[in-house]
This record gives C-alpha cells, sequence and structure tokens, in this order.
C-alpha cells in the first residue's frame, strides 16, 4: 500500500493503518528510543507510548512540514530524553550493575549501532568527525545542546550551528 494513502487513514483513526505503521516502523523506533534509555523493558515501554501519542496527535502531521517517519522518529527521541529526564527513571538508574557501564563504554564512541537502527548508517559514515561528534551526542545520546557543549568544549552557539549544517548536509545526501 502507498505511505500517504496509509498515512490519511491513520489520520483519519483506522486501526489497520495504524497497525500497518507500527508494524513499519517499531522497530527503528524502538533502536533509537533504547541508544538513548539504554533498558530494553523501558525502550518497549516508550515505544508503545510513543504510537499511542501518534494515534491520538495524528491530525497534526502534515506531509508539507516533513514525511512521516521523520515526525514520529522526533516524536521517540523526545520521548526517550523526557523518560531519562523522569525523577524515577533517575531513581531506577542510581544503584546500577557494572554491565550497563560497560555496555556504554563499548558503544560510546561508535555511531554503527545506532544509525544502523535507523538505515542512515551510510550517510553519517561520509560525515566529518566533528559533525558525527555533535550528532551522536544530541540524537542519539539524548543530550541537551548545553551537555553536548559542555561534553564537546565548546561553545553552545558552535554546537547550534554545527548541528544545524550536519543536519543540512545529511539532508542533502539523502535527497541525492
Amino acid at each position: 500500500m502507498e505511505l500517504e494513502p496509509l498515512i490519511e487513514k491513520f489520520k483519519q483513526k483506522d486501526e489497520k493503518a495504524f497497525e500497518t505503521l507500527y508494524n513499519m516502523y517499531s522497530e527503528s523506533m524502538q533502536g533509537v528510543i533504547y541508544n538513548i534509555v539504554r533498558d530494553n523493558d523501558i525502550a518497549e515501554e516508550v515505544m508503545q507510548d510513543v504510537f499511542i501519542k501518534a494515534w491520538h496527535n495524528a491530525s497534526s502531521y502534515s506531509s508539507e512540514k516533513g514525511r512521516f517517519f521523520t515526525w514520529i522518529l522526533n516524536i521517540a527521541r523526545n520521548a526517550a530524553i523526557d523518560k531519562t529526564r523522569s525523577k524515577a527513571f533517575k531513581k531506577s538508574k542510581q544503584n546500577l550493575d557494572a554491565d550497563f557501564f560497560v555496555d556504554i563504554l563499548e558503544t560510546s564512541d561508535s555511531l554503527d549501532n545506532s544509525t544502523d537502527a535507523i538505515g542512515i548508517k551510510k550517510f553519517v559514515k561520509k560525515l566529518g568527525e566533528k559533525c558525527k561528534a555533535v550528532l551522536e551526542l544530541l540524537y542519539f545520546k539524548g543530550y541537551t545542546q548545553v551537555e553536548a557543549s559542555e561534553a564537546l568544549d565548546m561553545p553552545v552557539g558552535t554546537i547550534k550551528t554545527r548541528n544545524r549544517n550536519c543536519i543540512k548536509e545529511l539532508r542533502n545526501m539523502v535527497l541525492e
């Protein structure tokens, strides 16, 4: 089925369209969410919340503003970041075991898993190191611009400019 008619049915609260879109995008969304929350159970829970939120706010999607995938990806990313900032999440992570930290250390310098989960690995590989560093922190690890600024020891304005330029570069690569 074509994507546009499917999305229109989704916006009209068609359950079959919801199920189809869920099957199309849930794995990618869960990958993005997991890369931020680092817990499979929480990632699954947030992913389900994302689709419920999308269902309730379907009328706010406009193909003129961007692709459906990007729209739902932003909902997923924001929901995952909100989850990591919640008191319950922070409290649950106070007594983490060593495996959690080993996992972070093993994957912290590689965007491969994160980018592969949403299918842009081949494009991110083409970016310069500065772009990779900024995008990894902002989009794949859920840092705020201020946190990324501190982590990379750069002014916030530089982070904002690099983020905008790197996203523009990615967008141009995808559209080519």
